[in-house]
């Protein structure tokens, strides 16, 4: 059996070795050889380390007296003889003084930029910065966030609602008749004012001031009876009892009446043929209480509503007319009556030469001028006080179209012939004078371009004329025209009606309106126009 020879060499334990340093080294490699001796018989892989000690901490040596006591001893004389050789010390390690900084008061170095600290873990230097790296770099970042944002705002602006589509007028919004300004026969006192219902006016005469107007103020009376009791076409309405202050009031003298007793009934529209055709004073009053409450209630009825038309010279003081204090002028009136006039049972009234009550008595109506040359009402007004006073409407049949002349002449004084005839002649001229005027004229043809749908995102859909547009008028007369939409579309087929085209005043019955429809059908705006719009 081969077995390796033994050397001659002290067991060291080289770890410890390697931390011995001067002469402490070698002292501790002396002891070394001499404790290790007997352990050579043991073999190498039982031999284990000896941990040795840099330093004893309870050595006297290795104490430092305090400083206190190093100052107060006193300096000892040096010895003329040679110093005895010492033993080095076992298992303490020679100090060796600190070369360089301290490390431990040293300031953090700052963090270095990434690519610097990639380049010392993969051993390789950062490439040198320049121009084009820096904006490579900046591609690559931004391209991507750029692209998000673009998707995003993308599909935002696909889900958005899309904006109301809008009717626009491109045809001339107005149109002056041909001709000079007609000459109106206005009376020499007075005052008068006409019209011609959705078209305009002639103007007026006189100063418009307050005055009596009389029993013209039932015009008032009925237009508030039937604004809160309307009555259909043909339609009696509900029946109003006769209390004893109508039955009582119906020989009033010198007052217009018609005899009712207490107990009995009338409708609703007989009452109203007594207030407009018999000129009844008592039923006037009756009406009030039987729709208010009392007179007093009613009559502030009739002013609120004399406001709300703008009647702003007018003020009432009775449901009759029968007081002085109740004054307007004649501006005001026509601006009510063409507001009654839109009421089909206030007309059907209106219009009537006579009517028999409901005891079979014939009332003939006061405006002798009902019945003759397209006269269709309105109301008589005559007292001493506040002289001849009349409203009246009139119709005249022109381009194929009826328009409504209304007009008023207030306190025509007696010119031989009495107040009412005063009233009666001044009105007759005005209304012949208007009716000889008026003339119609094609201001558009069918299938004229009238407009444009525009969808809100810059597409635009021509609108035209269904039929010819025509207006009616005098000469020097200039009339609007104005579009009033339907509900819009996002989308339609040709010759869908989106509007209407007015010519005139649109807030009366006798305005020209002629529907308008599409020209091409409406397309709703595509994927483009969603994504690019910016409102």
């Amino acid at each position: 059996m081969f077995k390796a020879p033994k050397l001659d060499k002290p067991a060291v334990d080289q770890p410890t070795t390697m931390l011995k340093l001067g002469d402490a080294a070698s002292a501790a490699g002396k002891a070394g050889q001499q404790g290790d001796a007997p352990a050579r018989s043991e073999g190498d892989a039982e031999r284990t380390s000896k941990f040795v000690a840099l330093r004893n901490p309870d050595d006297p040596a290795n104490r430092k007296p305090p400083q206190a006591a190093q100052a107060t001893e006193a300096p000892k004389a040096p010895s003329s003889g040679p110093k005895p050789p010492q033993a080095p010390r076992t298992g303490v390690t020679a100090a060796r003084p600190h070369v360089g900084p301290d490390r431990t008061t040293q300031q953090p170095l700052p963090p270095k930029p990434p690519l610097d600290l990639l380049a010392e873990l993969t051993n390789t230097p950062p490439p040198p910065e320049t121009p084009l790296r820096t904006t490579v770099r900046r591609v690559k970042i931004w391209t991507p966030l750029v692209a998000l944002l673009v998707i995003i705002l993308g599909v935002v602006q696909s889900m958005r609602p899309l904006p109301a589509p809008t009717l626009d007028l491109t045809a001339q919004d107005s149109f002056t008749f041909d001709g000079g300004k007609p000459q109106i026969p206005w009376p020499e006192s007075g005052q008068a004012a006409l019209d011609v219902q959705g078209i305009g006016s002639f103007g007026s005469s006189g100063d418009q001031k307050p005055v009596p107007i009389a029993s013209v103020a039932k015009v008032m009376t009925a237009y508030v009876i039937l604004r809160d009791h309307p009555l259909k076409s043909g339609a009696e309405g509900p029946k109003i009892k006769i209390d004893q202050a109508a039955e009582d009031q119906s020989d009033a003298g010198d007052e217009s009446t018609v005899n009712v007793y207490a107990g009995d009934s009338i409708s609703q529209r007989e009452a109203l043929k007594a207030v407009l055709i018999a000129s009844a004073n008592n039923v006037a009053r009756l009406l009030a209480r039987w729709d208010a409450g009392s007179e007093k209630a009613f009559v502030e009825k009739m002013n609120t509503a004399a406001k709300d038309l703008g009647m702003t010279n007018t003020t009432y003081t009775d449901p009759s007319g029968l007081n002085n204090t109740t004054v307007s002028t004649a501006v005001d009136q026509v601006k009510l009556a063409k507001a009654a006039m839109k009421s089909p049972a206030f007309r059907e009234v209106a219009a009537m030469m006579s009517y028999n009550d409901y005891k079979g008595v014939n009332h003939g109506n006061w405006n002798h001028l009902v019945g003759h040359n397209g006269v269709v009402g309105i109301k008589t007004g005559t007292t001493t006080s506040a002289l001849g006073n009349l409203v009246f409407a009139a119709k005249k049949e022109v381009g194929g179209e009826t328009r409504t002349i209304v007009g008023a002449v207030v306190r025509q004084p007696d010119v031989g012939g009495g107040i009412l005839d005063a009233a009666l002649d001044a009105s007759d001229e005005l209304i012949r004078a208007a009716q000889d005027t008026l003339q119609s004229s094609t201001i558009l043809k069918k299938g004229s371009v009238v407009g444009y749908v525009d969808d809100g995102l810059g597409g635009r859909t021509p609108v035209v004329a269904t039929k010819d547009v025509k207006a009616v008028g005098w000469g020097g007369l200039t009339v609007k025209l104005t579009f009033d939409a339907d509900e819009l579309p996002h989308a339609a087929k040709a010759g869908t009606k989106v509007g209407t085209l007015t010519v005139g005043d649109g807030g009366t019955s006798g305005a020209v309106k002629v529907p308008v429809a599409l020209r091409d059908d409406l397309v709703e705006p595509g994927l483009s126009d969603k994504l690019t719009r910016l409102g």
